[in-house]
């Protein structure tokens, strides 16, 4: 991609993209020099960050599976990213084959990607919009048409939260979509810890820091309060890892190394 001439004008690809660089840990291809340089660098502080970041990722199909045989149907993913293996359509139709995703992201490259991804599928719809404006996302005619949120929904806000610092714009960006769920909703949230290794983490920290897409890193307490009415299902807020483990995830180690909380509430 890096090569790519016939780019988008709201694609930069001298400013690296939180997105970008995600898919640069998973070994995708949908990045640019800046973002690999950033991913590169993120390595050599957390050498096992790929392990990492594939822990989330396997965290997520976990999620997906638990909302999915709740009966849910309908899935909102929320700073989705750019589309790699086991993407949310995938899981949650390997469940129940009439799911209905709906993806949101910011970043041109992560839309742009998905719609490739996704293609003419009826059943998902690909937002480009900011979630931190929740009014304008629900909004969305092509999510209105069909995302039905007299239904439970499946919100998913994995690797994302992070991103936002706190204050008044994260308590009415989070209150906006719990409020639009009605009860059986569900919501699955994973989020950067220092977990076991607070000196990596800070070192990560200045790195994005220097991107311009800061890093706030929260503990279990402080994830917890962002997520007032819900209601944790079991094993509440923990390392990502001991969320519901399975054997396929392949997991050793201190949970703890994971560098990532994770929790699944449900909207009573």
């Amino acid at each position: 991609m890096a090569g790519d001439t016939h780019l988008p004008t709201e694609i930069d690809p001298d400013r690296p993209s939180a997105a970008r660089i995600y898919d640069a840990f998973l070994g995708g291809d949908h990045n640019f020099a800046a973002d690999r340089a950033v991913a590169d660098r993120a390595v050599e502080l957390v050498p096992d960050l790929p392990r990492i970041v594939r822990a989330n990722r396997a965290f997520l199909r976990r999620a997906v599976r638990f909302a999915a045989d709740r009966g849910v149907r309908q899935f909102l993913d929320l700073g989705s990213g750019i589309p790699a293996e086991g993407a949310v359509h995938e899981v949650a139709r390997a469940v129940r084959p009439d799911a209905r995703i709906a993806y949101v992201d910011r970043e041109p490259t992560a839309v742009l990607h998905a719609r490739e991804v996704v293609g003419a599928d009826p059943g998902t719809v690909i937002v480009h919009g900011d979630l931190r404006r929740p009014g304008e996302i629900l909004a969305d005619p092509g999510l209105a048409a069909l995302i039905d949120l007299s239904e439970p929904v499946c919100l998913l806000m994995l690797a994302v939260l992070h991103f936002l610092q706190d204050g008044p714009e994260l308590t009415a960006t989070l209150a906006g979509y719990r409020d639009a769920a009605v009860p059986g909703s569900v919501l699955a949230v994973s989020h950067v810890t220092a977990g076991t290794r607070s000196g990596q983490v800070d070192r990560i920290s200045d790195l994005y820091n220097r991107t311009g897409t800061p890093l706030v890193v929260r503990d279990g307490e402080q994830l917890a309060a962002l997520l007032r009415g819900w209601e944790p299902v079991e094993p509440g807020v923990v390392y990502a890892p001991q969320w519901r483990p399975e054997p396929a995830d392949g997991w050793t180690g201190d949970p703890g190394d994971s560098l990532s909380l994770a929790v699944v509430g449900l909207r009573a």
